[in-house]
């Protein structure tokens, strides 16, 4: 604050305003990640998210095994620790004794898309009302940099010293299209850290997941793109430019399905006397997949 000589505001310090406010919910500690990880980044966002819902003391979340795993000790709301893959069913057990509460999990690529494989769908398919939180750096990386399902085409790691092979490896796979399949997934996006525009995306896209929830929608997940500097042998600076380049490409960005908004706009669009894909509704210049939503497989693929 700036005052004048008699102590009182002066009128530069009356009309200054608050540009940013770090959460209450976002636990201020020294960080204990990698150096250039992109989980704070995360962290934040959510932190940000909860905090204009107002939803830290109704929430209960579930930390997998892995480097996710350590959101409980930045983000200040109850956690239960699930076992390795497991934070889907039991966040699906919270849902069930804790109907009102704001239920979410915080998973990593190895976590989710591998060792959780089976949860993440049933729980998808069950339409469970639950935001996912997907970090996908590509890499298993508290083990010791081994492939996980998500690693690209020919990236090296521990367990693929001579990169990924297709023929004896198979492909880098798509788990977020694949569960924007499922009826009972309300919405599925992927965003990424890259960059500060896509961070803010990535936020908006948390937000609507959260909402979701909050207005009685089913499964909800968001895939955020993360880079592992340390498990990819890069330096940070690096590993956002390949976050930008070959990740990117691998896993194309953008709203995925959202069934919530395409019933209301085919509500909008049926009160009008029109159809919704024949206005062009069906996305912001996305592919639709085969219910009319915006698909970001099939814009990839067109």
């Amino acid at each position: 604050m700036t005052l004048d000589t008699s102590g009182r505001a002066s009128p530069a310090a009356s009309s200054a305003r608050l540009i940013y406010h770090t959460p209450d919910v976002l636990i201020d500690r020294s960080t204990h990640y990698c150096p250039g990880c992109g989980h704070g980044i995360i962290h934040r966002l959510l932190a940000e998210v909860m905090t204009e819902f107002d939803l830290p003391a109704h929430t209960i979340a579930v930390a997998p095994v892995g480097c996710a795993v350590f959101a409980y000790d930045y983000l200040d709301v109850d956690f239960v620790e699930a076992p390795h893959g497991r934070a889907p069913a039991v966040a699906t057990g919270i849902r069930r004794v804790r109907p009102e509460a704001f239920v979410l999990t915080y998973q990593g690529d190895g976590d989710l898309a591998a060792i959780g494989t089976a949860e993440i769908i049933h729980a998808a398919a069950r339409g469970e009302r639950i935001t996912a939180i997907f970090v996908n750096n590509g890499i298993y990386g508290m083990t010791g940099g081994q492939m996980a399902p998500t690693t690209l085409l020919g990236q090296r790691t521990t367990s693929s010293p001579g990169g990924r092979d297709a023929a004896l490896m198979g492909y880098p796979i798509r788990i977020t299209e694949m569960l924007a399949q499922l009826p009972g997934v309300t919405y599925a996006a992927r965003g990424t850290i890259a960059d500060v525009a896509s961070i803010g995306r990535l936020k908006a896209m948390i937000k609507r997941a959260c909402q979701v929830q909050i207005e009685g929608g089913g499964f909800a997940i968001v895939e955020a793109l993360s880079n592992c500097p340390v498990g990819w042998g890069m330096t940070p600076e690096e590993s956002m430019e390949h976050l930008k380049g070959p990740v990117v490409e691998a896993f194309p960005v953008g709203v995925i399905v959202d069934r919530a908004s395409a019933r209301a706009r085919a509500g909008a669009a049926g009160s009008d006397g029109r159809s919704a894909q024949t206005t062009g509704e069906a996305g912001s210049g996305q592919a639709a997949g085969p219910d009319g939503q915006p698909n970001a497989l099939a814009e990839s693929e067109a």
